[in-house]
């Protein structure tokens, strides 16, 4: 095996994954030097191993495979899952996993998502750098003995869990538009919706990685349109979007109108609480003032966290944190040890509205309190030389922190400036009082930014 390019490792490790254009950087000399860093860091027994819909899938995963494997260490092949199923069965059979999957990036894209036994986070601090020194070590030596493989089908197994979440004699009749983009929501969504009491309709549910009809990257408006389309088409009480990987879904109301990761993540855990009084509840930096708020309101702690899964997963395992959401979409749940699931916020959503017996854009309003800016991406050259820059500006206004990038925080209104975890972009969040004063202040902090 040629030697590995220590700068394309150094580019495709990131902050909670790995991931790169195929095969220019992640090449299956990479996912196998991957394979058995991973296995001589989990230093476990077995490890689990699935994939998404991507072509580039079946042979990374077996390069993978062939790593783990030479350092004496068995495989589970998973097969084809979504990525919320690696946690849950990393936590189930209480062993170490990998993923392969791109998530919401384009066909040529793919990645690694890593986790220890119990669905314990790999990230950057707790796992990626150590795997990357190993593989920047050079080849590792093959132990005495391959490991072997089997494969086990968990997907029943995973559906019935994703049902555990809520109360199936509570639900009523309801019509329902998913939107999984070719990606694995249409392998899992028919499984965990089968027993329910609703009318399902699929777009675009054959698994198809190079995404025929539209990215599977929901949190862009224009990845919406058609789910928003076949909602009013049908007369749909809600639709949902789903990811490439499925491990995060978007939330369309019966008027087609899109309710933020924010909303969705004070409605679950507004509903959470008042199950289990007294928790305490993980949001990321970006989410909305609201979300805290309605934490308090309804009984909780709301804990502050960085963007991330890893970062999300180690505040949830600090804290004993019930639930945790971030605005991205991502939520997490204390009974899914702890892991993130788009399969789960779906079901309880749907919960949510069949208990409230009213339409999902009136159920929202309590919830969105604020104007929110979305996400503006501005190209960069130098991401800490612009944060520092407008940090300088803001010396002496506002409350600053560094948690994630910059964060500003005023009476009415607040913004966080972070840089990209995968390209040269600067990344602004900004919430205030009035769609007009958001706006406003947009073209403040972007006219530094631009500047910069």
């Amino acid at each position: 095996m040629a030697a590995l390019d220590s700068a394309v490792l150094g580019r495709i490790f990131k902050a909670y994954d790995i991931r790169g254009l195929v095969p220019d950087e992640l090449s299956t000399d990479v996912s196998r030097a991957v394979g058995a860093a991973f296995a001589r860091f989990a230093d476990a027994g077995r490890i689990l191993v699935g994939r998404d819909m991507r072509p580039s899938g079946p042979e990374l995963a077996d390069a993978f495979m062939d790593g783990v494997n030479s350092q004496g260490v068995d495989v589970v092949d998973l097969g084809l899952i979504p990525t919320d199923l690696l946690y849950f069965a990393a936590g189930r059979l209480d062993a170490p996993g990998a993923t392969f999957t791109g998530s919401h990036n384009p066909a040529q894209y793919n990645g690694i998502k890593l986790c220890l036994s119990g669905a314990r986070p790999v990230g950057e601090e707790t796992g990626l750098q150590d795997i990357l020194k190993t593989i920047d070590g050079g080849a590792l030596e093959p132990a005495a003995k391959r490991g072997t493989r089997e494969s086990v089908d968990l997907l029943d197994d995973y559906a019935e869990h994703v049902r555990s979440f809520i109360d199936v004699a509570q639900l009523r009749p309801l019509r329902v538009v998913a939107d999984t983009a070719n990606g694995m929501g249409g392998h899992v969504l028919p499984r965990v919706f089968g027993p329910l009491p609703f009318d399902l309709d699929i777009l675009y549910a054959e698994l198809d990685g190079t995404f025929p009809n539209h990215p599977a990257d929901p949190i862009q408006p224009e990845n919406l349109k058609d789910l928003q389309a076949r909602v009013l088409e049908t007369g749909a009480d809600i639709g949902l979007a789903f990811d490439g990987d499925a491990d995060r879904v978007f939330l369309v109301d019966e008027k087609a109108n899109p309710v933020s990761g924010s909303t969705t993540t004070a409605m679950l855990a507004a509903s959470i609480l008042d199950k289990n009084p007294g928790q305490a509840v993980i949001h990321n930096l970006i989410c909305s003032r609201a979300v805290a708020e309605v934490i308090r309101e309804h009984g909780g702690t709301p804990i502050v966290s960085r963007v991330g899964h890893s970062f999300i997963k180690g505040e949830m395992a600090e804290h004993d944190a019930i639930f945790g959401g971030e605005h991205s979409a991502h939520y997490y749940f204390r009974d899914n040890y702890r892991a993130d699931s788009g399969l789960i916020a779906a079901v309880v959503v749907l919960e949510l509205l069949s208990i409230a017996a009213k339409p999902l854009s009136e159920l929202r309003l309590p919830f969105e309190r604020y104007a929110q800016s979305g996400e503006i991406n501005t190209r960069v050259d130098d991401s800490a030389a612009v944060i520092d820059d407008v940090a300088a500006v803001f010396s002496g206004r506002g409350k600053q922190n560094r948690l994630d990038g910059l964060t500003v925080e005023f009476d009415d209104w607040w913004f966080n400036l972070r840089p990209s975890n995968t390209e040269p972009l600067l990344r602004l969040n900004l919430e205030a009082t009035t769609a007009e004063d958001c706006q406003a202040r947009v073209d403040e902090v972007l006219a530094l930014v631009k500047k910069g």
